[in-house]
């Protein structure tokens, strides 16, 4: 197997990077370590993976460049050959694509056409691609299904990924490629992204500064643990999509397709409200955080829930850390890594 993890350098690339590796799976990481947040974790990321390579039977190769670099994509697709893309590239962040909207543009939506067009191009066996629970929006009903309506989002970010599952299954379609969408649902863990709310209270309860809590703390998140979205990625990886010959064109869902395309959410299934979840912080790092409170930000949503029985039944897994396991390892890599 030779796999293509785009986004390789990123918080789920990186860990995705580290799970193959162990499989002695041979592995090339394609990412453009851009300076959205802290350049030094990224390469330090990329340098854990290429260490880990030189002690293992598996090979970890890297290539900096952009997705919408259709030159750039096109050299790494023909010298690796991969036979499997997991793309984990994307602009991340949902306020950020209020103040920037044309970074998502350009890297989630014309990125990942480059990226679907290599796959045609080069008859990959399986594409499996970050969606995010972002494209259920203003959707009330809880816990969210795969199969419930995602036409109404409320952030730039969201309105990419749910372009990117549509995108997916004209290509699936038109050209029988194989292609899962993964809607991830809040990740937290070790080596995470600076911009996210674990390690921004993490960083400010440690330095004493106050933390911002938005919506008056009144949010409930189904925060999902790094490990647990790697394992269903992996076992995901050799289970490729496949028509659904109960799929009901009269009644469709967005879950399944006539054609080989299929979507997941990974979700904990355990939402916890998010004071739980800094109280969980400041027993781990044995001090109170002093907290400001403010209201709900443009493009944020009050809960988040998952239901992921169709994933269960897929590949026989239900991700099932609980925060207090997953914030405790957090924090121990976040004071090793940062003293």
């Amino acid at each position: 197997m030779n796999v293509l993890v785009t986004g390789s350098a990123g918080f789920i690339g990186y860990h995705v990077c580290n799970r193959l590796i162990e499989e002695g799976i041979s592995v090339i990481g394609f990412d453009n370590l851009n300076s959205y947040y802290d350049v030094n974790l990224k390469n330090a990321r990329i340098k854990n993976l290429i260490h880990k390579s030189e002690s293992s039977s598996s090979s970890f190769s890297f290539e900096k460049g952009n997705l919408e670099d259709t030159s750039c994509l096109e050299f790494v697709f023909s010298k690796y050959q991969p036979n499997i893309v997991i793309n984990l590239a994307a602009q991340a962040g949902v306020r950020y694509s209020i103040e920037n909207p044309m970074a998502y543009i350009n890297s989630n939506i014309l990125g990942f056409a480059n990226i679907l067009e290599c796959c045609k191009q080069h008859s990959i066996d399986h594409l499996i691609y970050a969606s995010s629970s972002s494209v259920y929006g203003g959707n009330q009903l809880l816990p969210f299904a795969e199969t419930h309506p995602v036409d109404h989002p409320v952030s730039m970010y969201a309105a990419t990924k749910k372009s990117n599952e549509l995108m997916a299954h004209s290509y699936s379609h038109l050209f029988s490629i194989p292609v899962t969408g993964l809607r991830f649902f809040t990740v937290y863990g070790p080596w995470g992204r600076p911009d996210m709310a674990l390690f921004l209270f993490t960083k400010a309860i440690n330095d004493n500064q106050p933390i911002q809590i938005f919506n008056h703390g009144n949010m409930i998140r189904d925060f999902t643990y790094i490990d647990d979205i790697v394992e269903s990625i992996y076992r995901l990886i050799s289970l490729p999509a496949a028509a659904d010959p109960k799929f009901d064109p009269k009644q469709p869902n967005s879950a399944t397709s006539w054609a080989p395309y299929q979507i997941f959410n990974i979700g904990n299934s355990n939402p916890v409200p998010l004071m739980e979840y800094i109280g969980e912080i400041e027993r781990a790092l044995g001090k109170k955080a002093l907290k400001t409170f403010l209201p709900m930000q443009p493009g944020d949503v009050p809960s988040t829930s998952a239901d992921t029985r169709l994933l269960e039944r897929f590949v026989h897994f239900k991700p099932s850390t609980s925060v207090r396991d997953g914030i405790s390892k957090f924090v121990s890599w976040y004071q090793d890594f940062y003293g």
